[in-house]
């Protein structure tokens, strides 16, 4: 019986983005291999020995944080290391052209950026599968997902696929309700009419007697005491003042 290819996809470093390993991970999942996702922020050492413990045949890198450079031959040195150096390290990300061409040299596999196909991943990892241990060791692949799919090419557009069952079939044929004729607009309710306000009668005013000329005059005066006391002074009748007789010298 023919085994499945296991791959293995990891997160190294710090990069946080894995949308794009998840996908490469279903598109070869649906190509009928055996795929173990290690998760984020995982250390070279950790994807390394995860790699053992699961005896893949694959390992496959997703770098976006720019440290291609580091990573890949920091994972290679510690495959070599354990033991596992002859298995396949390939991977992707945001990678300038001269860095894959000088990681190739190093002995990595062939890496995909961005808007890369998952077909060609799934072709590229099944043809080392063949070189490595026979064309008859390869398992056939199976038939393509009933969903679109996920990842295609630069430029290219994914073909929605037709309804399968008697649901989207029944979904797919309804008719289109027709427009609603736009409600009529209502006219605003008429405001109250304000009421007639009561009149009140006003009170008459009440005359007061009339006051004393002794009062009035008093009441009219100054209000200051500073200047009531100087007219009190002023009406007061002056005191005569007697005339100093000039002194006499007494005799001796």
């Amino acid at each position: 019986m023919l085994r499945k290819i296991r791959v293995l996809v990891g997160k190294p470093g710090l990069d946080g983005h894995d949308r794009g390993a998840k996908v490469v991970a279903a598109a070869l999942r649906d190509a009928g291999m055996e795929v173990i996702y290690t998760g984020l922020h995982q250390t070279p050492e950790q994807i390394v020995e995860a790699a053992v413990q699961e005896d893949v045949d694959v390992v496959a890198l997703s770098v976006l944080s720019g440290a291609h450079m580091t990573l890949f031959p920091e994972v290679q040195r510690l495959m070599t290391e354990a033991g596992i150096g002859e298995k396949l390290l390939t991977g992707g990300g945001i990678i300038p052209g001269d860095d894959m061409a000088h990681l190739l040299e190093l002995g990595v596999g062939r890496l995909f950026g961005p808007g890369s196909s998952t077909v060609d991943i799934v072709a590229y990892i099944r043809e080392w599968y063949g070189e490595r241990f026979g064309a008859d060791a390869l398992p056939p692949l199976p038939p393509p997902p009933a969903r679109p799919e996920p990842v295609v090419g630069s430029g290219d557009f994914p073909v929605p696929s037709p309804p399968l069952d008697r649901h989207h079939a029944r979904g797919a044929a309804r008719p289109v309700p027709a427009k609603r004729a736009p409600a009529a607009k209502l006219k605003p309710a008429p405001k109250p009419k304000p009421t007639a306000k009561k009149k009140v009668a006003k009170k008459k005013a009440v005359k007061r007697p009339a006051k004393p000329a002794a009062r009035r005059a008093a009441s009219s005066g100054p209000k200051d005491k500073k200047a009531a006391k100087r007219q009190a002074a002023s009406s007061r009748p002056k005191a005569k003042v007697a005339a100093k007789r000039p002194r006499v010298a007494k005799k001796k």
